[in-house]
């Protein structure tokens, strides 16, 4: 069974908020008391977080599902509702974010640093919250929106300053084995190493880290061997370190033609060109190997890179090796600390942009997309005519009929809000005032509240009014004794 996972897919769902609460505040005495419904809770985040204790996305690859709990609907009495726990999923150190197609969405280096892989739905109003001067008594609430659903890729590639790359068996895990506290598996076979290896090197008051990659081979930037599924593990490195076998029995290779090898593999993977290179010619501990590294050092030499004789084995030449590389580490630091720090670009929203748009179909319907008249109808309640009546306000008061009405709309025309099979589709009707609400008010209005006894319930008023007017307009709010919206005298 697979122990080290470096590329899954993560499907995130982020939890739903809580519908928003229609409320009427009841008590003795105290006759439409006013709306007191809550808001919805939010919905839970699906957050990354980055933690040195996790090497692996082996828990994504078994659970690749991953869902946040939904926030609590609003009650009574201006109760909100509870919101939903984030859901926080560890990834390793340079764990890299891509949406579906392949775009680069967040690159996390760093212990503690996150990313919100879902954004929960925000929880809907209640009808206390949506209670106005125009619109005293809601008889309707938003609803919560939906969670957002998205299909992750990560990536994890190894956050290392040393790379050693070379064919297999060449000597890399023996290599990192004898420069670092790393224990990889050493065998006399080839592709012995199924996953990078990481040691932490000290050569006198530098510490770096080096990682060995899976051997090798020609074609592996075309998918032979294990190469393209590991070559991602040195993007990060600052330099690498071409280990090559000078003690090889096989007759058709040799060092020169091996790293040649190697460096064509590089070039088709692409991003490596302007890594330092070191070359270490191992086995040098047998006669054959020290021959052929005598032999091979001028042609590297004259090429301009910087050799080393060493044998993993026998512990020969790695002191000058780990010091040559401590060297290009601490220039390499030297640079990144003069470089200035990355800036937080923020790109705002430009003046005239209204949040929509229009699109006048060949077949004379329209579309309206955006992010605000999507969202107005995911929280519309449309078994309601005051939610409804309530949403074309909305639309009205952002502009969309001004628009509509600009782009030829005629009443009775066709219009879709939102694509896909999440559009609302509906007859326009601008001179039909929303909801034509049962009680004939206005759009969201209450005939009870709009009446000329208003003043007798509403707190504000009551100070304006004699005792004489109040009387008589009690007396003509009541006719019927019976009426159940009248509690006491």
């Amino acid at each position: 069974m697979a122990t080290f996972v470096d590329r899954v897919t993560l499907h995130a769902s982020a939890g739903s908020g809580g519908d928003g609460c229609v409320s009427i505040h009841r008590e003795k005495f105290v006759p439409l008391g006013g709306p007191d419904g809550g808001n919805g809770g939010r919905g839970g985040d699906i957050i990354l977080v980055v933690d040195d204790g996790v090497t692996t996305l082996l828990d994504f690859h078994h659970s690749p599902h991953r869902r946040a709990t939904n926030g609590r609907p609003g009650y009574g009495d201006y109760c909100n509702g509870g919101e939903g726990a984030d859901l926080v999923l560890a990834v390793p150190n340079g764990t890299v974010v891509k949406d579906y197609y392949g775009n680069v969405l967040a690159d996390l280096i760093g212990a503690g640093t996150r990313f919100i892989a879902a954004q929960g739905g925000r929880g809907g109003l209640g009808n206390a919250a949506l209670a106005s001067r125009k619109r005293r008594a809601p008889g309707f609430a938003l609803k919560g929106e939906s969670g957002e659903e998205r299909t992750l890729i990560l990536e994890l590639k190894s956050v290392a300053d040393i790379g050693l790359i070379g064919f297999p068996s060449a000597g890399k895990s023996s290599l990192i084995a004898s420069i670092s506290a790393a224990r990889p598996k050493i065998a006399d076979y080839p592709f012995t190493t199924l996953a990078p290896n990481l040691g932490v090197v000290q050569a006198g008051d530098t510490r770096f880290t080096v990682a060995d990659v899976p051997g090798l081979i020609p074609g592996a930037s075309e998918g032979k061997g294990l190469g393209l599924e590991f070559l991602r593990h040195v993007e990060r490195c600052a330099a690498l370190v071409h280990v090559l076998d000078c003690g090889t029995l096989e007759t058709d290779r040799d060092p020169v033609k091996d790293f040649d090898i190697i460096e064509e593999e590089l070039s088709h993977y692409g991003g490596l060109s302007e890594r330092p290179r070191i070359i270490a010619l191992n086995k040098i501990d047998l006669p054959d190997g020290k021959a052929m590294a005598d032999m091979v050092q001028p042609i590297f030499e004259a090429r301009g890179y910087e050799v080393f004789q060493v044998s993993a084995a026998a512990h020969m030449g790695l002191q000058e090796l780990t010091y040559a590389m401590a060297r290009i580490i601490q220039e390499e630091r030297r640079q990144k600390a003069k470089e200035v720090k990355t800036r937080i670009v923020l790109r705002p929203v430009a003046v005239n942009d209204n949040g929509f748009k229009v699109v006048a179909n060949e077949d004379r319907s329209f579309t309206i997309t955006g992010e605000k008249p999507e969202r107005f109808v995911r929280q519309t309640d449309f078994g309601n005519t005051e939610a409804v009546g309530y949403l074309a306000d909305r639309l009205a008061a952002l502009g969309v009929e001004k628009e509509l009405f600009k782009q030829g709309a005629k009443p009775g025309s066709e219009v879709r809000i939102g694509l896909g099979d999440a559009a609302v589709i509906f007859d326009w009707e601008p001179s039909i005032e929303a909801g034509a609400e049962l009680l004939a008010g206005p759009r969201g209005g209450d005939r009870r509240i709009e009446s000329p006894w208003a003043g007798r319930f509403m707190e504000d008023d009551v100070d304006e009014l004699s005792e004489d007017e109040i009387s008589r307009q009690w007396e003509y709010a009541v006719p019927n004794p019976k009426d159940p919206r009248v509690e006491g005298e």
